[in-house]
């Protein structure tokens, strides 16, 4: 008999081995039974919802900052600035001391450099609001500049400076409009570019050639052919303009259009 039960102490012994083993069947349960496991789809839920609180939680203007969007002192908005002060150095050099080698020069560096700025921006990722419309104003008014003081000095037809200035002056006045009337910007076309740094070219040697030696009229002429397709694309460029300036009439941005409908 058992001291503890009324049973032999053989069955008292196998029941209470039965017990020990049950209880040690409970202790080592897998936690899965009892708790529900944390399966990869909740722990990545959880995770998105962070990512997506974190990111809603920076405003646009700093990522904004953070992408240089809105820096103003970069190499290549300093580029642009330096090519329009030249300018006047090479109207000083033309009309000054009259030094047309050093005015062909100055003017040289001034075209030659209009493909650097932008080169640099997209290169060293220094692309600015301020950048995306200094460039283009930079070669607009080298251009017109450089034509006028060419046609002034003699060195070129009125008619040849007739039809660039005339272009140039159409563009000004379309991108003008479109700003006025509210479209969103136009971002500069490759054969547009193209056209402008053959005409940026081509007025130097001309002004270059404007002498009556052999040379000077060998490159003179070789100027000639080379300022055709300049022209050429730079109308290209004019023609191309037009469907994207209705495309930018027809998306107008949303502030201004909301804007105007709430004008009575």
């Amino acid at each position: 008999m058992c001291a503890w039960c009324p049973t032999s102490s053989r069955a008292c012994a196998f029941g209470t081995l039965n017990e020990l083993k049950s209880r040690r069947a409970v202790r080592t349960e897998p936690r899965g039974t009892r708790r529900q496991a944390r399966t990869p789809e909740v722990g990545l839920a959880r995770s998105g919802a962070r990512t997506l609180a974190s990111v809603e939680a920076v405003p646009i203007e700093a990522i904004n900052r953070g992408n240089g969007v809105d820096r103003v002192w970069t190499l290549p908005n300093a580029i642009s600035s330096t090519r329009i002060v030249l300018l006047g150095v090479f109207c000083w050099l033309l009309f000054g001391p009259d030094d047309r080698i050093a005015a062909t020069l100055v003017l040289m560096f001034v075209g030659v450099t209009d493909f650097l700025d932008g080169y640099l921006a997209r290169r060293f990722d220094q692309v600015s609001t301020l950048g995306k419309v200094l460039d283009p104003v930079a070669d607009r008014v080298v251009l017109v500049t450089g034509v006028l003081a060419i046609e002034i000095y003699g060195a070129v037809p009125a008619w040849l400076a007739a039809v660039v200035l005339g272009r140039e002056l159409l563009v000004s006045v379309a991108v003008v409009a479109l700003a006025a009337l509210g479209a969103k910007r136009i971002d500069v076309l490759w054969v547009g570019k193209a056209g402008t740094f053959g005409l940026l070219c081509c007025f130097p040697l001309f002004l270059l050639g404007d002498e009556q030696a052999t040379w000077a009229r060998v490159l003179t002429d070789i100027t000639w052919v080379a300022v055709v397709p300049a022209l050429i694309l730079s109308f290209v460029a004019a023609a191309a303009y037009v469907p994207l300036a209705r495309r930018a009439l027809a998306e107008r941005r949303p502030e201004r259009a909301q804007h105007e409908a709430a004008t009575p």
